[in-house]
């Protein structure tokens, strides 16, 4: 019988990828998800039966328990950008990764492979990295043996970073970022996904930086995305600093009095992960130790930002026919 893996947060972004990626590769795939009913799609990645999802909520112990039964190997992909009603930075980053390695120990499961994020440091300034950081301790204290994975900002077609400032670029002459100068490493998706696989099957235990091929600052790769859209024309503007906080501040205002029914498009948290460059460490293990070649943002991201430009899938077809009349 093939092997087992249970995959936490199989049914998000990241997830999905690494789901599918495990069924091509002929293991079982148990998705842990908390509406299973909802992500019936992930049945779709195998054969009839290879891949299903079953109910978990990482902040119950009995339930991420119950998702382990019997499995070879363990994948968290378990991780929030923002807090969020019951999901907090603490029970999601620390306790949540610490509960997963804790139980998979206990159970005698030999393979873990955790999801952090680059800029993971003890230190930060943003919470968001701290509570990483302590995750990942929390993770190697039950688990010595785990595979880390600490991607870069990750981009592909359900991505929440090129879509989002595409989806801005279509409304205004100005498209606004904040912390421009700030460098980025993006990552393609499935890139992680074979990095995941890699890390279950054959890697050394500990932590691995993936960074796509190509770096350059938050500003260099709006101007690739607003080319890719045919809206090259717009200005990027680049919010200062006490602004943003400001804008924060209300949208935190909003989402506590509306007892967490709406969900605060910018924290202040995330202007301060913004300051810090997103870059693989120099020395850092990464892609060239797991024997993966990363793909180039440039080559993926016309293959879905497509729909941004004035005329969607007809903009190229109406540049061609105008250098015909030329």
């Amino acid at each position: 019988m093939s092997k087992l893996v249970t995959i936490y947060g199989g049914s998000g972004f990241v997830g999905r990828y690494i789901a599918r990626r495990m069924a091509k590769e002929g293991w079982r795939v148990r998705v842990a998800t908390r509406v299973p009913d909802e992500t019936l799609f992930v049945r779709t990645y195998g054969e009839v039966g290879q891949v299903e999802p079953v109910a978990c909520n990482i902040r119950d112990e009995a339930s991420v328990s119950a998702a382990m039964q019997g499995a070879d190997a363990v994948i968290n992909c378990v991780g929030i950008l923002a807090e969020f009603r019951k999901n907090s930075f603490d029970s999601i980053h620390v306790d949540g990764a610490g509960r997963v390695a804790r139980l998979a120990a206990a159970a005698g499961i030999e393979k873990l492979v955790h999801m952090s994020a680059i800029g993971a440091d003890a230190e930060a300034n943003a919470q968001y990295s701290r509570t990483k950081a302590a995750g990942e301790a929390a993770v190697l204290q039950h688990m010595p043996s785990a595979v880390i994975l600490r991607p870069s900002v990750i981009f592909g077609p359900e991505d929440n970073f090129f879509n989002r400032f595409a989806s801005m670029s279509r409304f205004g002459p100005v498209l606004n970022i904040i912390g421009a100068d700030t460098k980025f490493q993006p990552v393609y998706v499935d890139d992680v996904a074979r990095a995941a696989f890699v890390g279950v099957t054959d890697a050394a235990p500990g932590v691995y930086e993936l960074g796509g091929p190509d770096v350059a600052s938050f500003r260099d790769w709006m101007k690739l995305m607003l080319r890719i859209v045919r809206r090259d024309s717009k200005l990027i503007y680049n919010m200062p600093k006490g602004i943003a906080n400001l804008m924060a501040g209300t949208f935190g205002l909003i989402q506590t009095a509306s007892f967490g029914n709406i969900e605060a498009p910018l924290t202040r948290d995330q202007i301060r992960s913004l300051a810090q460059d997103n870059v693989v460490s120099e020395g850092a293990r990464g892609f060239a130790e797991l024997g993966i070649e990363p793909v180039a943002a440039g080559s993926v991201l016309p293959e879905y930002l497509w729909r941004y430009r004035p005329t969607g899938q007809f903009e190229e077809l109406m540049e061609s026919a105008d250098n015909l009349k030329v």
